[in-house]
């Protein structure tokens, strides 16, 4: 009987690109108002248009945003 592989449930942030909000809530375990209300005060990063309706995240501003909250620092 084979080894099941499991995949991580938190997605991998990358160096660099793009995330989506959905990937992004996975990472930063905030719900989606809170998140909105945090980019709107300025606690988290805006997001970039990546299209006509589309939008994304910065993968280096979400990694800035994890360091500053696991330095114990206020988002």
């Amino acid at each position: 009987m084979p080894a099941t592989v499991q995949k991580p449930s938190v997605p991998v942030l990358p160096e660099t690109g793009f995330l989506r909000l959905a990937d992004v809530l996975k990472i930063v375990p905030v719900c989606r108002t809170a998140w909105y209300n945090g980019v709107k005060s300025g606690l988290f990063p805006k997001p970039v248009a990546l299209g006509k309706r589309a939008r994304g995240y910065r993968a280096e501003d979400l990694r800035a945003l994890i360091d500053r909250l696991n330095a114990g620092e206020e988002a």
